[in-house]
């Protein structure tokens, strides 16, 4: 039976830094308060577990083995306890759970990718995706992925799909989806995602010396996240859902410690626009979204979340997705397929294709039989 109303719970959290068993514990614990509400999908951020490695966009790589080292080991498997754990929860509270790990395979020691899993209700993983290009300062902890994961979850609360941050602006990654029927997007995204460090007082000084060249701006987390998931949002004419990590107090002090400069790093840190948590409608505008008390059950209607942690509740109506089809259906009536063509290679890639020996039991005895008389 299928049903065309959803309600969603997105989890504006931090982890417990570089700490997978905390964390997932934390996980759990969020999976069961969301249930206790009545959401039907959970969302958590860009790889909650066990941390967004921030440390790369604000320290130089010499400094950085050893949260490197820590990430490595920290890092889960697609099949390991962590993620059997949360597929239990979701199995046992017949909900849906989308949530960013830190994947390490079984074929190396450090390679990482940075991935989502949707798991159904019945504990199944539905979607396995790998980033498809780490951004920026990304690609000195992950590796790139692959489009195996470019894949829409068929539900009976609709068709839901899902993009790591960045590659929310990749076009042909979104329209893979798009044409899948995709009705409900998840976008993931960090707590925070500076591009420049700068000392504030130089830059007063900076400024009243040199009005004609201002200090540039710093990248603004919250406007860049919607702009993309809008666009997405009013070309698929489905609904969004921004999930954004929160920066806790235990990864400022970790980052900050050993760095050449733990002045800077632990201002910007501090300073640096945080990533909000919101929904939008199918014509890409903010959906208000509420949040729950935990003891007087009271909801408050709010835009958004952002200075704080908790979980932003929205309840979507999935017909709403269908009278904007009329205006542009950009992957039917709106596309012109005589015209354009995309192929997407979803095969996953591993490093190695071993071809096993395949003789057969006549095969053998002739192996054998030959042996022989060469001994003879």
């Amino acid at each position: 039976m299928t049903s065309s109303s959803i309600r969603v719970a997105a989890c504006h959290v931090s982890p417990v830094f570089l700490d997978a068993k905390r964390t997932t514990r934390k996980a759990l614990g969020l999976i069961h308060r969301a249930v206790k509400n009545k959401a039907n999908l959970v969302v958590f951020p860009e790889t909650y577990i066990p941390a967004f490695p921030i440390w790369s966009a604000l320290r130089s790589p010499p400094e950085n083995h050893d949260l490197f080292k820590r990430m490595a080991k920290e890092s889960v498997y697609a099949d390991g306890p962590e993620i059997k754990a949360i597929r239990s929860a979701a199995r046992d509270l017949n909900v849906m759970v989308s949530i960013g790990v830190s994947e390490k395979v079984h074929t190396s020691t450090a390679t990482l990718y940075n991935s989502n899993l949707i798991i159904g209700g019945q504990g199944e993983v539905l979607v396995h995706h790998r980033k498809l290009m780490p951004t920026f300062f990304e690609k000195l902890t992950w590796a790139p992925g692959d489009g195996f994961g470019l894949r829409v979850a068929d539900t009976r609360f609709g068709k839901i799909g899902a993009l790591i941050c960045g590659e929310n602006t990749n076009p042909l990654a979104r329209y893979s989806l798009m044409a899948q029927g995709e009705q409900v997007h998840i976008s993931t995204w960090p707590a925070i995602w500076p591009t420049r460090m700068s000392n504030n007082s130089d830059n007063n000084n900076n400024n009243k010396n040199n009005n004609s060249n201002p200090v540039a701006k710093n990248y603004d987390n919250v406007a860049a996240n919607r702009t993309r998931a809008a666009a997405h949002c009013f070309e698929a004419k489905c609904f969004g859902v921004l999930c954004s990590g929160m920066l806790g107090t235990d990864a400022i002090a970790a980052v900050t410690s050993g760095s050449y400069s733990p002045q800077l790093v632990s201002q910007a840190l501090e300073q640096s626009q945080r990533g909000a948590t919101m929904f939008l409608d199918p014509t890409g505008a903010p959906l208000q979204g509420f949040t729950v008390d935990e003891d007087t059950l009271e909801r408050r209607v709010t835009d958004m979340l952002q200075s704080s942690e908790g979980i932003l509740y929205a309840d979507l109506d999935l017909d709403e997705c269908i009278e904007g089809k009329q205006y542009h259906d950009v992957v039917g009536g709106y596309q012109r397929l005589d015209v354009f063509r995309l192929e997407v290679d979803r095969s996953r890639h591993d490093p190695v294709n071993f071809v096993e020996d395949t003789l057969g039991d006549d095969d053998e005895d002739v192996e054998r039989s030959g042996k022989g008389l060469e001994e003879v």
